[in-house]
């Protein structure tokens, strides 16, 4: 405060001075956007492999018998099943497992979950790249390259590892990001903080159809890899096979950022810390404010 603000009966303008706690919840904020940045571009690999797999299925034998076959689009039920049962089985089994290694009540750091997540979203796209080259070279054995509308003779069930990695990158990156960002957030900005999330989300769509566009322009009408009407024709391999390289700068951008990131304080071992000062002070007969109570110049 300034010289005669201590002293004037006027209440301190709030614009001009800030305590100690406020400045330190701005610091503590700021901190996670490195981190959280690391989302934007695990969005980005994502935003279109619900319809390239539509697509993919489209082409795939899919018959369970002679009337019946499976519809394309649900295929994705089985990312959210792989998703739904290892939620449980991480918190029922991995957690109370690792939790007698590692002492963490959580069982491992939330950077070290969505580390985990981000190395099985990059393996999603290394088993997608190799699943569609083996759908073009079986394509190609039959003949089949120039008829867009003909069955490729190849289960559709080939998919299902992809989706299945899809769902454990969820469980472990997506769930872990939420609750770094809500546990590692001052109290007072905790809205804002799980406001990121999707606001990561939303930045990353735009970001996946921006490098769509880019590869629709720079690969070309006669050897596009991601034609409309043929996909046979396509590179779709080669769009996953650039997925994986960006994932994979991404993801030791993320180590730099998770290895000199700090974890706040625990609130429980700073009122202890805050106890010990007053019954310090309160031995020498003095009283001394908290840390929360200074304040800043601004």
């Amino acid at each position: 405060m300034k010289d005669g603000e201590a002293t004037d009966s006027n209440p301190p303008n709030p614009w001009k001075i800030a305590t100690v706690h406020r400045v330190e919840e701005l610091k503590s904020f700021l901190r996670l956007l490195p981190v959280w940045a690391a989302g934007i571009l695990l969005v980005t690999a994502n935003s279109h492999s619900g319809s390239f797999n539509t697509q993919q299925a489209w082409t795939m034998k899919r018959h369970l018998s002679n009337s019946f076959q499976i519809p394309p689009a649900s295929m994705s039920v089985f990312g959210i099943l792989t998703g739904m049962i290892g939620l449980v089985l991480y918190e029922r089994l991995f957690v109370p497992f690792v939790r007698r290694f590692t002492g963490t009540p959580a069982g491992i750091t939330y950077l070290q979950r969505m580390g985990i997540g981000l190395i099985f979203n990059i393996l999603t796209s290394i088993v997608s790249a190799l699943v569609e080259k083996k759908r073009r070279t079986v394509a190609e054995h039959h003949n089949l390259l120039d008829n867009p509308k003909a069955t490729v003779p190849i289960s559709v069930f080939w998919l299902v590892p992809q989706l299945s990695l899809h769902g454990i990158s969820e469980i472990f990156m997506t769930v872990g990001q939420l609750e770094f960002l809500y546990d590692q957030s001052p109290e007072s900005m905790r809205s804002i903080a799980l406001g990121l999330f999707w606001i990561a989300n939303s930045m990353g769509n735009y970001l996946g159809t921006f490098m769509v566009s880019l590869v629709h322009k720079y690969t070309g009408h006669k050897k596009n890899w991601l034609p409309d009407r043929n996909l046979n024709r396509g590179k779709l391999d080669y769009y996953y096979w650039l997925v994986t390289g960006i994932q994979l700068v991404n993801f030791v951008y993320f180590v730099i950022c998770a290895w000199f990131y700090n974890y706040k304080p625990l609130e429980e071992d700073m009122e202890a810390d805050f106890k010990a000062s007053e019954d310090g002070a309160a031995g020498n007969g003095e009283v001394e404010l908290g840390t929360t109570e200074k304040v800043y110049n601004c």
